[in-house]
Order: C-alpha cells, then structure tokens, then sequence
C-alpha cells in the first residue's frame, strides 16, 4: 500500500519517495518490521494464548524433557502469519501476480492450519481436523496456483540463450525480446538447466502443449502438498521448523532476486522472470518473521507455532519455488523436510511389511519422524540388529545439527546453478 503512496508522492519531486522504487530498500524495511512485529505483538500473542489455556497437550512417549512441554501454548503460527502479511500489505505491489499468490497461499493454509490446531485444542479433539479435509483444501490452493499461472498473462519467462565460440565455451548469453508463457523450469546438474514438462508429453503431438499444463498442474498440487506436510512432520522440536525454514527463505530469497534481474539471471544463465524480484520483499518478511517467532520458539520453547505455523511455512515454500521456477531444486533445500517424510513413510512400510511377513511388526527407526529417533533413549528399531544403541541426544544439540544440515543443503542449492 504504501508503495502506491510514495511512488505518487515521487511524482510530486518529494524527496526521498523515489527510494521506495528499489526492492532492496522495500526488502530491508520488511524484514525490520517482520522482525518487530513477531518480537513484539508476538509477546502479547502468547500471554493471551496463556490466558485463553490454550496449551499443547503432551502423550508420554519416552522422549527426553517432553513432559515438560505440557501446557506450553500452541497456535503460534499466528504470530508467523500477522508478521508476513503486515509487511507485504504495506510494502510490496499488491498488483503483482506472484504477490498475490503468495498471499492467498498464506491466508489459505493459515486458516486451514488454525481449525486443525481449534479443533484439536479449544475443541480437545485430538484427532483435529480430518485428513481428508486437510488434503482437499491443499490440492484446491495447488489447482489455484496452478491454474492461475496458467491463465494468467503476467506469469511469463524468457528463456535463456547461449552464444558459443569454436571451441564450445559459452561466450553470451542473451534472452529472447518478448516474454512467453512456458512449462520450463530450472533442473539441476545438467549441462543445459531448463526442462521442460512438455517433453515428457511429446509424443502426443498437438496436444502436447495442453498436456505439459495439465501435468504442470498435477505436479504443483503434489508438491504444495508434499511440502507443506513435510513442514508439519518437521514441526517436532523447539525451533526445528522455524529454524530450516528461516534458512530456505533465505535461499529462495536469493533465487527469486538473481531471476527478476537480467544481468544476475544472464550471468548465471538461468531462465529470466519478469516480476519476481517483487518476491523478495515476501521472502523479506518471511524470513523476519521466522526469525522473529525463535525469539520465543527457540529452547526451551515458550509458544508452539502449531499446524496454523507449519502447515503454512511448507505451503508458501513450495508455491515460492513454483512462481520462479525451481520447484525441482526442492528435494535438496527442503532435505530436511524429506527425509523427516521419507523416515515416516520408511517406518509405516516397513512395520506392516514385517506384520504380514512374520506376524509382528518391526521398526526401523526407535520413532518416527526422524529427530525423535535421536531423542528416544534405548535400543530399538535397526539399531537392535547390530546391537548399537544410540544413547538420545539432547533437543537442542538436535536442532542445531538439522540447521547445519539445512545450511549445507541451501548451499548446496545455489552451487547448482553453476554445477553442470
């Protein structure tokens, strides 16, 4: 909103206004404010979760210090959402068709994430809110995005071009004049970095162009899905999920501003995209927001950001990824949140396999998801095979070491860039 103000104030020749044209200035005051807001009105959040008793209710599974969690408040995700949304109102366009995304994608899950945690807490039924109503609401904002970056005219890329010399060196690179509409996106560690869904779909010739978007389509709602329940899974020690997601945000961040710039995207020789580099003051406030609720999430925790925090930070992970066209760099800077689904899936798999096979089901893992195995005390699971306990580590030190693995994994996905 405020854009739209200085940007007429700079009309008038009001000194300082024209300042409010650079993404970087709009970006650096999102993160301040992000910042203030979770710290601050976060504060206020909590005492009146406390007040209203709105507290996490713990099942005694062993882990060490978790009992005494009982009772921290939870729906802290609120904090997440007000301190993301205020400063993208305030200072991004709202006339940006990637902005807009991003925003309903933020109200869509948050609110899909807040009657999971009500029904949960303030209704006390554990079960929250039922699968399949979590699963409809996420395909429907796939569908959403997916058709919206279909229909709409501003969503368009311009491919890169390569410019060689006799002996095969890149020389140029330069971009086509007009802006397309295309399923491209970045794949990385191949020589020539954009793939296009259309060529899986070739052979049905002149129906492959509306084939490539239909499997665009398939493809958006299964990682908006698969990611913003891999955030949820990762929601399971004091600033885990805050933590990773803080880092992603800070890589997706960095993406989106080298893809809406034509000299950065040129060096690079990715895909240029016309009108992403407005992402970067969400991903500006997304990150202060982050930030902002471990100032109270971090351990020991004093507020829980529940399914209304994590549900939400996966959803608008992978939906920024598919507006700039790096929705297939995910399953590395989101490692985390992948392998903390795949333990699930390994565990579940492997305990009805055995269940049939020799009549008792076995474990792989002590618990699933994954840090909780390192914080389950004993000998279970395959550790009992080979007789190697694993004597459970402290939470925080768990964290900490997923941070550093969420840190590797994000360099790691800007090297692809240029690994080819």
């Amino acid at each position: 909103m405020l854009y739209y103000l200085f940007d007429f104030l700079d009309q008038l020749d009001f000194p300082g206004a024209g300042m409010f044209r650079y993404v970087s200035f709009r970006s650096a005051l999102a993160v301040i404010l992000s910042l203030l807001i979770s710290t601050i009105i976060g504060r206020r959040i909590i005492n009146y979760l406390q007040k209203m008793q709105i507290g996490e209710t713990i099942r005694n599974l062993g882990l060490e210090g978790q009992m005494s969690k009982k009772g921290t408040p939870t729906m802290g995700g609120v904090i997440i959402i007000v301190s993301i949304l205020v400063p993208v109102l305030l200072f991004a366009r709202l006339d940006n068709i990637y902005i807009i995304l991003m925003l309903i994608t933020t109200i869509w899950l948050g609110t899909l994430g807040f009657l999971d945690d009500y029904i949960k807490v303030v209704k006390k039924d554990k079960e929250g809110l039922r699968g399949k109503f979590k699963i409809i609401a996420q395909v429907g904002l796939g569908l959403i995005v997916g058709l919206a970056i279909y229909f709409s005219p501003d969503v368009i890329i311009r491919e890169n071009i390569e410019f060689r010399n006799a002996d095969n060196v890149i020389e140029k690179v330069s971009y086509v004049e007009t802006g397309v509409k295309s399923t491209q996106t970045t794949i990385p560690f191949l020589k020539n970095n954009n793939f296009d869904y259309e060529s899986l779909v070739s052979f049905m010739g002149d129906y492959a162009e509306p084939a490539a978007w239909i499997l665009f389509v398939i493809v958006v709602i299964f990682i908006v899905t698969a990611v913003s329940n891999g955030a949820n899974l990762t929601d399971g020690l004091d600033g885990l999920a805050a933590g990773n997601s803080a880092i992603i945000g800070i890589t997706l961040g960095v993406l989106a501003y080298v893809s809406g710039h034509i000299e950065f995207a040129s060096y690079l020789n990715i895909m240029f995209i016309p009108g992403s580099q407005e992402l970067v003051i969400f991903a500006a406030a997304f990150i202060g927001a982050t930030v902002g609720f471990l100032w109270y999430n971090a351990y020991p925790a004093q507020v829980f950001m529940g399914d209304t925090g994590s549900l939400t930070l996966g959803g608008i992970i992978a939906v920024f990824a598919i507006a700039i066209h790096k929705e297939l760099l995910l399953p590395i800077l989101c490692g985390i949140f992948f392998i903390e689904s795949l333990s699930v899936m390994m565990q579940v798999f492997y305990f009805k396999f055995t269940k049939r096979k020799y009549g008792e089901g076995r474990r792989i893992f002590k618990m699933t998801p994954l840090h909780h195995h390192f914080q389950k005390a004993g000998n279970a699971g395959i550790q009992a095979k080979f007789q190697r306990p694993i004597i459970p580590i402290p939470e925080s030190k768990i964290v900490v070491r997923f941070w550093i693995i969420g840190i590797i994994l994000a360099v790691l996905t800007l090297a692809t860039l240029k690994m080819r």
